[in-house]
This record gives C-alpha cells, structure tokens and sequence, in this order.
C-alpha cells in the first residue's frame, strides 16, 4: 500500500487560507471516512469537512455530498434566499458550493433526493423570516447538521413505506462529522462525535503550541455523559452509558445517521426488523432518541500567530496527541520552506539580517521533510514513529498488514492541514 497515494495538494488562495494538504490511508475495505472541501459561491468563506463513517460508508458518503450544501443556504441571509427560490421556480439550479474534492459521486436517485430536500429546506428558512440572532453562524451551523439528519430519516421512512429498499443501509450506517468554515479572520468549527480539530499556533519566540476548536463526544467526555443520563428517565442512567458506550454499543455518543438508536422502538420494529432481525434493536431501548447529530460549535478569531489548522477523523488522534501534530507539522513547515527559492522579506537589509536569515534557513535543511505534503508525513509519524525516530521496517509492516487484522492495529485516518497567510491576517482589520 503506498503511503501517497490518495494524498492531494491545493495552493489555490482564497482571504486568510493559503492552501492544503490532505491524505487519507485506509484500514477498512473499503474506507469508510470521506473529506470535503469548497468554496461557498453565493457568500465568502471555505468549507472544510472530515466524516468518520461506522457500520459502512453510506452515511459518511453521503453527508460528504450533501451537508456542505445545507451550511451554504444555512447561512445565505434572507434576500439572497428568496433569489435562490426565484432560480429555483424558474428552473435554474445556483451552485451552493464549488467543490475541490468530489472523488465518490452520488447515484441519480440521491441526487434527486437531495436537491428536493434542500429546496423545502430553503423554503423553511424563508418562512421563519428575518435571521439576525447574536450567534448566528452558531445556529446556522447547528441547523444544517439537524436538517440534513432529519431529512435523510424522513427520505429512507418514505422510500421504506413505498417499497423502495435502497436507502435502507444508511438506516444502520452513522458517520462522525466535523465540518470548519473559514471566512477572513474567522472560524468556526461544528462537530459531532469523535473527529478534532487543532490549530498549530506559532509564539514570538518560536515555540509551537496548539489549541482545540473542537470536543470529543465520546465516554471521556464528562459533560457529554452527563448530557446524555439527564436527557433519560433516572432508572436507566445505569445503562444507559455502558462499557464506555451508548447503550453499550456505540463509541461515538453524537452522529448522523445510525437510526436504530434515533427512531422509535415501534419504527425499528416495523422498517428495521424485518430487514435485519430483532438484534437491530439496542438493549434497554426505552426512551429514543439516544444519539443526536446536533453539533457542538467553536468559534475562534485568527491572528498572525495562527499558522494551520489539522482536522483528522480519530485514526490519526488514537496514534498522536494533539501537541505531538502541532509540533509536527510546524516542524514540516520549517523544513519544507528551506527548500523554496530564498527570498528577502524586505530590501536594504542589514548583512547581519541576512545572515540570520541564511542560518536559520541552514537549521531548516536539518528539518527536510521526506514528503511534500504534510498529511502525509503525520500519517508516516503515527505509524512509524519509535523512540528513535521514525522507522522504515516498522511504518512497512503497519502499511502491508492483511485486510483481516490491519483494522486491530489502526483505524481509516483521514487528514486535511489548512495554512493560514499570516500577511493576510496581519492586515485584516480588527471587527
């Protein structure tokens, strides 16, 4: 398995994001994470998505195509909407979101689907008139996530009902989701479930540090559990977090899809049973919904210090901890601009300035990264790293171990590093 070989790079600029790279390295067959990445068209800013799919990919494959869309019209106000209707009604279809990455494509079906479900909810937002709140981005966020999920439940009940079978697998199929949107100075993170986000942070002195713009929903998460046992009558809080898990069964504590622990026990009886036996049913399944898509949103404003952003699904972040990846990639950035074309920051400078120019240049051809692409170096480091740096014969073994037992050593991990333009960022003005 070659360690490149689904990794991608985008120098394209657009405000305060320079370019990316990303990877992705399976360990199920076929992997079951998907990423996504566009440029909103009918407003500014960038959107980055990382879906961890359970179960199957049909979910994580299908929220890949489609929530991008929903965050796009979440945050359209309220005059643009009613244009894009008019399109709409005329028959003309506005692209939402250019999407930079599309490897798997929908069938003709979900497409249909889609673009039904996004006009009712275009019709939804109009409806509930003007939209200005406090936290707006906050709530647009947290309405695409729900919306989506919602629909897609309400889709699969109605094809079920109409004896169409074909969405019924994304009935027991979930995906992990977190999405960044990215405008100016500004970003915000919505996430449910287990994948992270962290930003790589540059000191005046020089030294990394990171912070988290995203929570774990998972059994270490104190406040996610309590959550949780609050939202259930008090005789199941025994059970209802058990062995670390959702009704001892799931990891992740929010997620799309996964209906099984979102439905009513009478609907799994009736849509799921039939199709896949009694056991569909979790133990203990009395007071539903269990699991919710609903998103925990981070906001946090950059500045010229702010020099990357990782988001990865939770097979890189069970190998690295989340300064290890800071250091990292900062570390890859250092050496992979030694090997750029040198240019002066500035004219007339100082020959003393220049050779403190020239001897850090010097440190940073120490630091020459093997890959091009820093995802890619983080996933070699996750799997082949060792007290003595990292080691080929080890990484080889990880990367040919047999279908049957790669998935006990490692998961599917999925990277995306996001570079910020610090001029940019210097120059923008405080709002």
């Amino acid at each position: 398995m070659s360690l490149s070989a689904n990794e991608g790079v985008v120098n394209k600029s657009s405000g305060s994001v320079r370019g990316f790279d990303y990877n992705q390295l399976p360990s199920n067959n076929p992997i079951e994470d998907r990423l996504a990445v566009g440029h909103c068209q009918l407003t500014t800013g960038m959107l980055f998505g990382i879906f961890d799919g359970h179960g199957g990919n049909e979910c994580a494959n299908l929220i890949s195509h489609r929530l991008l869309d929903y965050v796009a019209l979440s945050i359209l106000p309220e005059n643009l909407l009613k244009e894009y209707l008019d399109y709409l009604h005329s028959g003309i279809e506005p692209v939402l979101v250019e999407k930079i990455n599309d490897p798997v494509d929908l069938t003709d079906f979900q497409r249909q689907l889609h673009r039904e479900s996004l006009r009712n909810y275009a019709l939804q937002l109009v409806q509930r008139g003007r939209r200005t709140p406090e936290y707006f981005m906050d709530q647009a966020l947290t309405q695409a996530f729900t919306q989506l999920d919602e629909d897609m439940s309400q889709e699969i009940q109605q094809q079920v009902n109409n004896k169409n079978f074909d969405l019924l697998p994304l009935a027991v199929t979930g995906s992990c989701a977190c999405l960044a949107h990215i405008d100016g100075t500004h970003i915000h993170i919505a996430s449910s479930g287990d994948c992270k986000a962290v930003l790589g942070m540059l000191s005046d002195d020089k030294k990394w540090s990171f912070k988290a713009l995203s929570k774990e929903h998972n059994a270490d998460n104190v406040d996610e559990l309590r959550r949780i046992i609050d939202e259930h009558p008090k005789p199941e809080s025994n059970f209802v977090i058990k062995n670390e898990r959702l009704l001892g069964q799931l990891a992740p504590l929010r997620a799309f899809g996964d209906y099984s622990y979102k439905w009513k026990a009478s609907l799994l009886k009736q849509l799921l049973v039939p199709q896949f036996g009694p056991a569909v049913i979790p133990p203990n399944y009395y007071s539903p919904p269990y699991l919710t898509a609903r998103p925990e949103v981070i906001h946090h404003r950059l500045t010229p210090r702010d020099k990357f952003l990782v988001i990865a699904s939770d097979g890189l972040w069970e190998q690295l901890m989340p300064h290890k990846v800071v250091k990292f990639v900062g570390q890859h950035m250092s050496g992979r601009q030694t090997l750029d074309v040198l240019r002066l920051p500035r004219r007339n400078m100082k020959l003393k300035e220049i050779d403190s120019i020239l001897h850090q240049r010097k440190e940073g051809l120490a630091k020459k990264p093997v890959d091009a692409n820093a995802a890619t170096h983080l996933i070699r480091i996750a799997l082949g790293r060792t007290e003595y740096g990292v080691e080929h014969s080890k990484l080889a073994s990880m990367l040919s171990l047999p279908d049957e037992l790669v998935r006990t050593f490692r998961d599917d991990i999925t990277i995306i590093v996001i570079y910020f333009d610090s001029d940019f960022l210097r120059h923008s003005p405080a709002d």
